[in-house]
């Protein structure tokens, strides 16, 4: 879908992202604890592994997966992957995504939607450089900002409608960020945690502004899932979200229980580092990425029916979605707002 191979191109240009810790069994109620009664589930991530995976990664290594009865299988992607056709092929049970690809579900009336939002902001942003009149999306109008193709049809018609940018604005973003350094009037695309790392590194201190901060309300890092899988095994699926809620609720706190889990992220991905995974944490936790919003009152995961309304209304009316979806086929609230991990 069109937000997924957005993020996908722009993380592999960029090149910045590239066995289980053994666990006991420990009983809980109404999870299964016997080995011969594990769960078999699969999950397939949008990229590779990075500290954005980390809860997920977290409940395998810290054996919460099984003790919840799953034996859960991380598949990382990339490049070459197409998490949308592996799941809508039946080669993987649950994949990871955003709500513009649940509302394409919806669309095509496609038995397949989403259960959990673990961001509850889209980390996509716009970085400028510092101390040249760029510290507010407003101040970028008519300036020259770096988008690439995918994000034409994603955020940009957001940003068109909101702020009045015009599409003579763009300049091509070809993942190379070799031009923006070098001129300071230009503004970018990034991503939370990747961008803007790169540009520190280089001796540059962005302004970073966060769509999510300025109205751009898509679910990121969803949770999505076939129908027939949902309804036939409802209480797999259930165990399922609340092992990983429970992941990322340790992972997030970054303390002695995420180790593991990072070992895990290092191994599945040799291109990580250390020092990349504890920036990408700390901008997760500083800009509210997976805890802000509803998931402060009802747990890591939320969703609503308000605000899936609202985005779907929001981009209908700048042309990305058509008239007449009924969003409510794209996702169900069934698995989550139980307040696991909640602040």
């Amino acid at each position: 879908m069109t937000s997924m191979k957005f993020r996908l191109s722009r993380r592999a240009a960029l090149g910045l992202i590239g066995g289980s810790a053994a666990a006991s069994l420990v009983p809980v109620p109404g999870a299964r604890v016997s080995a011969q009664t594990l769960d078999k589930l699969s999950f397939q991530t949008n990229w590779r592994a990075q500290a954005e995976h980390g809860g997920f990664y977290l409940a395998l290594a810290n054996g919460i997966y099984r003790k919840y009865g799953i034996d859960a299988e991380i598949r990382p992607g990339g490049p070459q992957q197409n998490p949308s056709q592996l799941l809508l092929g039946g080669r993987v049970d649950m994949t990871m995504s955003t709500s513009f690809e649940a509302i394409r579900f919806a669309q095509e009336n496609i038995p397949f939607l989403a259960i959990a939002s673990i961001f509850q902001k889209d980390p996509q942003v716009i970085i400028s450089h510092p101390n040249q009149g760029n510290d507010s999306l407003e101040a970028l109008k008519g300036k020259p900002i770096l988008i690439g193709a995918e994000a034409r049809t994603a955020f940009w018609p957001f940003l068109r409608a909101k702020f009045g940018y015009t599409d003579e604005q763009i300049r091509p973003y070809t993942y190379n960020m070799a031009p923006f350094l070098a001129d300071k009037k230009l503004s970018q695309q990034g991503f939370l945690s990747a961008e803007p790392f790169v540009v520190q590194k280089a001796g540059v201190t962005p302004v970073v502004h966060l769509l999510a901060d300025h109205g751009f309300d898509a679910y990121n890092t969803t949770i999505n899932v076939s129908r027939k899988l949902m309804d036939a095994k409802k209480d797999l699926v259930q165990r399922f979200i609340t092992a990983t809620l429970e992941g990322w609720d340790l992972y997030l706190k970054a303390g002695p229980e995420a180790a593991a889990a990072n070992a895990l992220i290092l191994k599945d991905n040799p291109d990580m580092d250390q020092e990349k995974i504890d920036y990408a944490v700390r901008m997760m936790n500083e800009r509210g990425i997976v805890r802000s919003g509803d998931a402060l009152t009802l747990g890591i995961g939320t969703m609503s029916d308000a605000r899936w309304a609202n985005f779907y209304k929001t981009m209908s009316e700048v042309g990305v979605f058509p008239a007449g979806v009924d969003v409510k086929k794209a996702y169900t609230l069934d698995f989550v707002n139980k307040g696991v991990g909640k602040a």
